[in-house]
């Protein structure tokens, strides 16, 4: 099939031919999509086709659209009505309607179709390919030639193909056609044929090929022409749907036997000014279905993109190559696994690694293959990229057979951050996310809120694809012990598009470091999973480097009490069925690694911990370094070197209780701990060498010994930590110790009841206003009082913090400092009035320096001595200023105060 080659100079032809600016260096960019990428992926509003498109071509703002349709109708929503369209319809590129030029490709018996359309190098002359005996009316055998002026048929052009053509490819004074044909004008030529642009008087041009041929492009210096195709011989010489060919005389310039699977064919070629790039299509198991990239000097390969997915249509454009296909497992060259099927994709025409564009369709009617062809088509100075197939659906949208998408104005935000934060020691907070994804921008930028304020507090650039959004994370140094804070990401492209906030993470900052995750942190664990996840599908990495994030399949059940390390940490749950937790990083591991995890479960029809696979969702094909447990409890640590070799335990662990496990594996073979003892080794030191991911709660165990009934994990785990060294059984005791240490409590107060005083209404009680305010001149005194616990058995009162919001009142925040002072007298929510206000104490329990304008939740620290001795009952607060500037709170009655005022008090260990 012909696209728009050499384009370049192709549009700087059309916008020549437009009265634009001849020159592509004058062409807008894409609107701050991320660099090469030339397109947003956007899709705008196109007139549609009723069946499929095959071939689209471009001249002077007009896209042509060639393939098995009658009809055209409007975008989904937009007026008009249907026009009739007989397998062929011209189309304004700026504006994706239909133009007055109608042409109709029609045939006795049987269903015309145009499966090509090239223009001449000059854009004066539509050449059309395909299955029909007469356009218009005018009697024609495969092949037409349009005037693009007049929109009429040249006559004069008339050679007969005797069966479908379909690609086509134009010099100044030849057309070139390869097809399902045998004969043209009675004289044999065998899938591929050459005629003059003049007369359609046929070349002497001889390249006879024994099975169709698809594909037709002449290199740029016009010497030769490249044949793509299901061919298995070419001129008698074994050559596999690819062949280089000399532009007179035909006779082979390059064959590639053996080059191309046998099972596979190529559907498209495409040419710029460095080399020539194939779309390969495969039948069958051990097929090639990806992109080959060949130099224009000696045909050689530069890449090979072995991507399956029956890649239809290959497109460069400014050092970018566009593909069309359904592509569906990537891992070949180091990406995506199987799994959803990807129709569109963008990668350097360097290499393989693909670019931030992905915008997607289904795969529709017809054959089920979605996208089939790709052009550009230029109007006004603006290049579109135009997508013809047999889709109908585009970014989840109804569309059919057509779509296009512009190089200016970039109008997709990307997905809103899922966002978590955890602290684990005093002065540190960690924000992560997992990255978002924006479907033609792969560089975001991602701004940190703490506590409702309007400035963010941080802000991270990071990079993520469609199918590779790992862990970012910003530190807040400034974070307070004992103090409580949410914070809330967002994220926006170049173009400025922005997301919506995320839900908000709350996180209080300890008093003192906890032992069990510093300790795992500090021992280099690569990944670590503790399930404190509060959304799906975003399980947060909180090692050191946080760039491990784990992605919930299924829907696994979050905060799961109480943990293995006790405290507020959480676990995760696995109903056994269908849910799992996969990793979003592909990677190799090493010859030496440890893996961790905190278990608990009653079931007894086995399933698989944790584990190393080859695919994400889904079942493996390739599974080993894995920790399962069997029918009867005992866990299983098993290893592929050629053969399955495992160390068991004797024990049963199935007694619903929490246990702790550890597997490593080095220079010292293999070694498996439960509960920190030693329960064997084995000297083995090798495993399957493959890329893939990190599991937890489910994967494959087809093969290994004592395979449970169910590979799905029925059951709880926690604190999941995976290390690229052997961990000392030392440190294993260790972390089993510091896990069965008790842990802080932390304990989350609301205000039982809260008012204000006002001395500018000496009698009004404000108590459900669900407003509080402080002020010193004319005074407002804001009243809270608490329900106090008593400290945990074994446990004493470590820190304590009150969280207060600010209204979103104007002014509602202060510059005086506001002081957190003990109420000395009695009061009531109900009947406290300025004129019976209680009585304030001394000394102040702690202070707010100051609070900005804006929404936002602001902690101060309290006196833990002085609340210590109050444990166990009511407790009053209240809340003074000196100055003159008020500050606007919201109460406990307020809908918008989001469990303020609060509370936070920690207990632990004396």
């Amino acid at each position: 099939m012909r696209r728009s080659r050499g384009l370049a100079a192709a549009l700087a032809l059309a916008l020549a031919g437009t009265g634009a600016v001849a020159g592509l260096g004058l062409v807008p960019e894409a609107a701050a999509v991320t660099p090469p990428v030339a397109f947003t992926a956007d899709p705008l509003p196109t007139w549609q086709p009723n069946g499929v498109v095959w071939a689209l071509a471009e001249a002077g703002g007009t896209v042509f659209a060639g393939g098995t349709f009658s009809a055209v109708r409007p975008p989904a929503g937009a007026g008009g009505t249907e026009r009739q369209a007989v397998n062929f319809a011209a189309l304004d590129a700026a504006t994706g309607a239909p133009t007055s030029c109608e042409l109709s490709f029609t045939v006795a018996s049987g269903t015309a179709t145009v499966r090509a359309l090239t223009v001449s190098p000059d854009k004066k002359t539509l050449y059309a390919g395909g299955y029909f005996g007469a356009v218009n009316g005018t009697p024609l055998s495969g092949i037409a030639a349009i005037d693009v002026a007049t929109c009429t048929v040249k006559p004069s052009f008339r050679p007969a193909f005797a069966a479908t053509v379909r690609a086509i490819a134009v010099t100044a004074d030849t057309v070139y056609a390869g097809g399902d044909f045998l004969t043209v004008g009675g004289q044999p030529r065998g899938r591929f044929a050459a005629v003059a642009t003049a007369d359609g008087a046929l070349r002497p041009f001889r390249a006879d090929a024994d099975e169709p041929g698809r594909a037709v492009e002449v290199t740029p210096d016009g010497r030769n022409v490249l044949l793509g195709g299901d061919f298995f011989t070419l001129n008698g010489t074994d050559t596999h749907a690819l062949a280089v060919v000399d532009a007179g005389s035909g006779a082979l310039t390059k064959a590639y036997p053996g080059f191309i699977e046998t099972n596979s064919v190529v559907k498209d070629i495409a040419t710029d000014a460095t080399g020539f790039y194939t779309a390969n299509e495969g039948t069958g198991g051990g097929v090639f279905d990806g992109r080959i990239a060949l130099d224009l000097a000696g045909f050689g390969q530069r890449w090979r993109d072995t991507c399956l997915g029956a890649t239809q249509a290959v497109l460069p454009y400014r050092e970018v190559l566009y593909s069309a296909s359904h592509a569906h497992d990537c891992s070949g060259v180091g990406e995506f696994p199987d799994g959803r099927r990807h129709h569109m994709l963008a990668q350097p025409t360097t290499g393989t690694g693909k670019l931030g564009w992905s915008p997607d369709t289904d795969d529709g009617i017809g054959e089920g293959i979605g996208p089939r062809v790709m052009a550009v088509g230029a109007k006004a100075g603006v290049p579109y990229l135009w997508v013809g197939g047999e889709f109908t659906t585009v970014n989840g949208a109804a569309q059919q057979s057509l779509t296009r998408f512009s190089s200016t104005d970039d109008t997709g935000a990307p997905t809103v951050p899922l966002a978590s934060a955890a602290s684990f020691k005093p002065g540190e907070v960690q924000v992560r996310w997992r990255t978002s994804l924006d479907l033609d921008d792969s560089a975001l930028t991602y701004r940190v809120y703490r506590n409702g304020s309007a400035t963010p507090i941080g802000t991270v650039t990071a990079d993520s694809l469609f199918f590779k959004r790992p862990q970012a994370s910003w530190t807040d140094t400034t974070a307070q012990a004992g103090q409580t804070y949410t914070y809330r990401v967002t994220v926006a492209d170049a173009a400025g598009n922005t997301s919506a906030q995320s839900a908000p993470a709350t996180v209080t900052v300890p008093a003192t470091a906890e032992a069990y995750p510093n300790r795992v942190r500090a021992d280099g664990a690569q990944l670590y999973w503790r399930y404190d996840d509060v959304v799906l599908p975003y399980a947060a990495d909180s090692s050191a480097a946080g760039n491990q994030a784990g992605v919930h399949q299924g829907v696994p059940a979050l905060r799961q009490s109480p943990g293995a390390v006790g405290g507020a940490s959480t676990a995760i749950g696995f109903d056994g069925t269908d849910a799992h937790v996969y990793g979003d990083r592909r990677q190799t591991v090493g010859a030496t690694y440890s893996i961790e995890t905190w278990f608990r479960t009653n079931t007894t029809r086995g399933g698989k911990l944790v584990g190393f696979g080859s695919q994400q969702a889904g079942g493996s094909s390739h599974y080993d370094k894995h920790v399962y447990m069997t029918d009867g409890g005992r866990l299983v640590f098993g290893v592929f070197t050629g053969a399955t070799r495992t160390v068991t335990t004797a024990a049963a662990y199935n007694d619903d209780r929490w246990h702790h496990v550890v597997a490593t594996q080095g220079p010292g073979g293999m070694a498996l701990y439960v509960d920190g003892a030693l329960k064997g080794t084995l000297d083995v030191t090798t495993h399957e060498d493959f890329a893939g991911y990190w599991r937890t709660g489910f994967d494959g165990l087809g093969g290994w010994p004592d395979r449970p009934d169910s590979e799905h994990w029925a059951g709880r785990l926690d604190e999941t930590a995976i290390y690229p060294g052997v961990l000392s059984a030392a440190q294993v005791t260790d972390h089993f110790t510091l896990a069965s240490a008790p842990a802080d409590t932390v304990v989350t107060l609301t205000a039982a009841e809260d008012t204000y005083a006002n001395a500018g209404a000496p009698a009004a009680n404000y108590g459900t206003s669900g407003s509080l305010a402080v002020r010193g001149t004319p005074l407002y005194a804001s009243y809270l009082r608490f329900d106090l616990p008593a400290a945990p058995a074994g446990k004493v009162l470590k820190s304590a913090a009150l969280s207060v919001k600010t209204s979103t009142m104007a002014g509602a925040g202060t510059t005086d400092t506001v002081s957190v002072v003990p109420v000395a007298g009695a009061w009531s929510e109900g009947g406290t009035t300025y004129g019976n206000r209680p009585a304030t104490g001394a000394p102040a329990l702690g202070s707010l320096p100051g609070i900005p304008d804006g929404p936002a939740v602001h902690t101060a620290g309290l006196d833990t001595a002085a609340l210590a001795g109050a444990l166990g009952g009511p407790y009053g607060l209240a809340l003074t200023a000196t100055g003159t500037d008020a500050l606007w709170l919201w109460s406990s009655e307020a809908a918008a105060n989001e469990g303020t005022p609060q509370l936070r008090l920690t207990f632990g260990a004396p």
